[in-house]
């Protein structure tokens, strides 16, 4: 498969991803465009209102000769884990995958917001790959050196890496706000029989329409442990019971 061809098989989203980061961060390092008018910064975003820096610091990444091998590893996530997602577990419907990215995109710009981080990418590729992990935890992922274990270990083993070789906790801020909408998209509905709290707003089904509705078959959520609904057995009324068993 050629460069152009394998390009093109990427879904909608990823390779608008991809895109935007590769091309950002290679005018950044060209000086093209200059880096520190992109990254985040919590005193120009909030006391300048340079509201820009939230998108772009999402996508641009300082690439040198001590990041880029990070880079990649970076793009190699987007490519192999966001394309995934959306074409297996998002292919019927790509306004929920987009509602995803904007959820994940908000909260790394929480953190990023609220613990000083200039740089998105780490936190918003991590997010995308958890929630992966958690809708395949039983897929066997292989890492380095040929080492082979569930995917649901798949962030963890990251994070540990990113830990102890940077002294980084951006990972586990990504791993936290991946939980957040695996929770409240599958967990709260699903095991806990709350209502769905993370439906993909009508104008996102307008903008971008469902091929044939529905979520694909591969990754599906995880099944309900919520119990079902039991008649009442007076007038009064037993009410419902919520949790699991």
């Amino acid at each position: 498969m050629d460069a152009g061809t394998w390009y093109r098989s990427l879904p909608r989203f990823t390779r608008y991803w991809i895109t935007a980061t590769v091309g950002l961060s290679l005018l950044c390092r060209f000086d093209i465009i200059p880096l520190h008018w992109l990254h985040l910064d919590r005193s120009l975003v909030l006391g300048k209102l340079q509201l820009w820096r939230c998108m772009t610091s999402l996508f641009v990444f300082p690439i040198s000769p001590n990041t880029a091998f990070h880079f990649l590893i970076n793009c190699y996530f987007i490519v192999q884990y966001s394309s995934k997602l959306e074409k297996d577990q998002y292919n019927r419907s790509p306004a929920d995958y987009l509602y995803l990215l904007i959820i994940a995109a908000v909260l790394a710009n929480l953190g990023g917001l609220l613990f000083n981080v200039y740089f998105l990418m780490d936190m918003l590729v991590m997010a995308i790959t958890y929630i992966w992990c958690q809708l395949n935890k039983d897929v066997t992922v292989t890492f380095w050196f040929g080492t082979r274990f569930k995917a649901m270990y798949l962030p963890w083993v990251l994070a540990g890496f990113e830990f102890i070789f940077k002294f980084s906790l951006t990972s586990l801020m990504g791993i936290f706000n991946g939980h957040i909408y695996y929770f409240f998209k599958f967990q709260y509905s699903q095991d806990l029989g709350g209502t769905a709290l993370l439906e993909t707003p009508q104008f996102l089904k307008r903008l971008v329409p469902d091929i044939s509705g529905g979520f694909g078959g591969f990754g599906v959520p995880p099944e309900s442990r919520a119990p079902p609904r039991q008649a009442a057995e007076s007038p009064w009324g037993r009410g419902m019971t919520l949790g699991g068993n």
